[in-house]
C-alpha cells in the first residue's frame, strides 16, 4: 500500500472478502492484534478491520479503527495481498505508538513489509 490516503479500493467491504481472508488465511498474532492475510491476485493490497464489542463501545471502537488505519497509511506493505486486522482486549488502552509497534511487529513476521522498511 503507498503512503496515501486510505481509499475505498483499498478497502475490504464484503462480508465475502471478510470470509475469504478467515477461511484461507495465514495468522499471525500478539497480545493486542490477530492479522489473517491470504494473496487476492490484485495489484493492490486491501485491508479490514474487526473490532468487537468486547472492546468498548462506538467511540472507543472506531478509535481503534482510525489508529489501525493510520498505521498502515504510514507503511509499505506488499501487494497483492486481502488482510484482516482482528482487535483484542488490550488494544483499547493501548497508546498510539504500542499499536503501531503491534502492527508493525505483525507486517513483518508475515513478511508482508515491503524491503527496507524500519520496524
Amino acid at each position: 500500500m503507498r503512503r496515501t490516503e486510505y481509499m475505498r479500493k483499498e478497502r475490504l467491504t464484503k462480508t465475502s472478502q471478510f470470509a475469504a481472508v478467515y477461511e484461507g488465511g495465514k495468522s499471525r498474532a500478539d497480545s493486542f492484534l490477530v492479522l489473517k492475510a491470504i494473496p487476492n491476485g490484485l495489484d493492490v493490497t486491501r485491508c479490514g478491520f474487526t473490532v468487537s464489542k468486547r472492546i468498548g463501545n462506538a467511540v472507543v471502537r472506531n478509535r481503534v479503527k482510525r489508529r489501525l488505519r493510520v498505521c498502515l497509511q504510514q507503511m509499505s506493505v506488499e501487494e497483492g495481498w486481502d488482510i484482516v486486522f482482528i482487535a483484542r482486549a488490550g488494544i483499547s488502552i493501548a497508546d498510539y505508538r504500542t499499536i503501531q509497534k503491534s502492527v508493525q511487529g505483525l507486517l513483518k513476521r508475515g513478511h508482508l513489509l515491503m524491503d527496507g522498511q524500519k520496524v
